[in-house]
């Protein structure tokens, strides 16, 4: 068993049931009834709450026991969403085929991070939308959460060559009071980005939108 099967086969949920604040805070940027791709997805507390405003919605983790309590929330709920099995260094996202990608918590290894990211600008729409919330260096002297590893921690200098194809209409470093679960409790150092691809970066990655 892995260690986020490990995780999140305890009882309740590892980061609560509750979405993402930021993500609830900036859900009203998501085009109406999006397609929308939630990377990291775990458990399902940000992919049902987007489904719940009506969004169709696919979560994409690595552990088999966390998409399993996604499905199962979700239904509990009267809602339906997509769960994808995969590792992300593996997984295809596809080419021009989401309104919205999302990335909570989605910590990798840099040369991974770098790969996923770009796949990320080249997966969505023009027009479609990216919404990022990750712990940066600093976190690691707060100590309320996020990998230990300061490989995998997010500077907004890095987020932004990532996501050079896309208009950034919010990126910012802040410290803010995470409370998550049972992992994620207290001040912390956070970076959030939030991105628009621009009409010339799917011209230059394939031709005009096709849906």
């Amino acid at each position: 068993m892995s260690q986020w099967d490990e995780r999140y086969s305890r009882p309740g949920y590892y980061y609560g049931a509750a979405p993402n604040d930021f993500l609830a805070a900036m859900a009203f940027v998501l085009p109406p009834r999006a397609e929308v791709l939630s990377i990291g997805e775990g458990e399902g507390r940000n992919a049902v709450y987007l489904a719940a405003l009506g969004h169709h919605v696919t979560g994409v983790d690595a552990s088999a026991v966390g998409l399993a309590k996604a499905r199962a929330s979700a239904a509990q709920q009267g809602l339906t969403i997509t769960t994808v099995l995969a590792d992300l260094a593996e997984y295809d996202l596809g080419h021009e085929r989401w309104d919205a990608i999302v990335s909570v918590w989605c910590h990798l290894p840099p040369d991974l991070r770098a790969q996923v990211h770009r796949a990320c600008v080249a997966a969505l729409r023009p027009g479609g939308v990216l919404l990022l919330e990750a712990y940066r260096p600093e976190q690691l002297r707060y100590g309320t959460g996020g990998p230990p590893d300061p490989g995998l921690l997010y500077s907004l200098d890095q987020l932004r060559a990532d996501f050079s194809g896309l208009e950034l209409f919010h990126a910012a470093e802040i410290v803010r009071d995470v409370r998550e679960g049972v992992v994620h409790d207290g001040p912390s150092a956070v970076v959030q980005v939030v991105g628009r691809k621009r009409a010339a970066e799917a011209t230059s990655q394939g031709g005009p939108e096709a849906r």
